[in-house]
């Protein structure tokens, strides 16, 4: 587990734009299987390639026509709970942080692992994410 105090700015990145930071299990299922609409959900990291990629593309995607209803946040090292019950909802893919994923009508319909994030500028995962808003939101 990450120190809160070092975490806390990482967290502000997304929650400061509109993402939801959601900490309890709870939270996660209430908001991942809502029968209706889209979700983006954010597995916040610590490594450099959330900060130079994977926040800052999530940021870029949101300002597309089309986007989701609801954007939130978990973050990897800090809200073990919240993280674990996300990773359920992400099944088949295995544990990646960072990641991204996009749920519509309480299904996973758009997944970026950690592979697709490392070493792709914000613009290409911005790009590839506005992509998935354009065809399911």
């Amino acid at each position: 587990m990450y120190p809160v105090e070092l975490t806390t700015p990482m967290s502000k990145d997304l929650t400061d734009s509109g993402f939801d930071g959601l900490t309890t299990a709870e939270q996660v299922d209430d908001v991942l299987t809502q029968k209706e609409g889209t979700v983006l959900l954010v597995v916040n990291s610590v490594c450099g390639c959330a900060a130079a990629n994977a926040r800052p593309g999530a940021k870029m995607a949101m300002e597309n026509e089309k986007r989701p209803n609801k954007a939130v946040t978990v973050f990897a090292g800090v809200d073990k709970e919240a993280v674990n019950k996300a990773r359920e909802h992400m099944l088949p893919y295995p544990p990646s942080s960072p990641s991204i994923a996009l749920f519509k009508d309480g299904k996973l319909v758009h997944f970026l692992e950690r592979h697709h994030i490392e070493g792709r500028s914000s613009e290409i995962i911005a790009a590839n994410l506005k992509m998935a808003f354009d065809r399911y939101c």
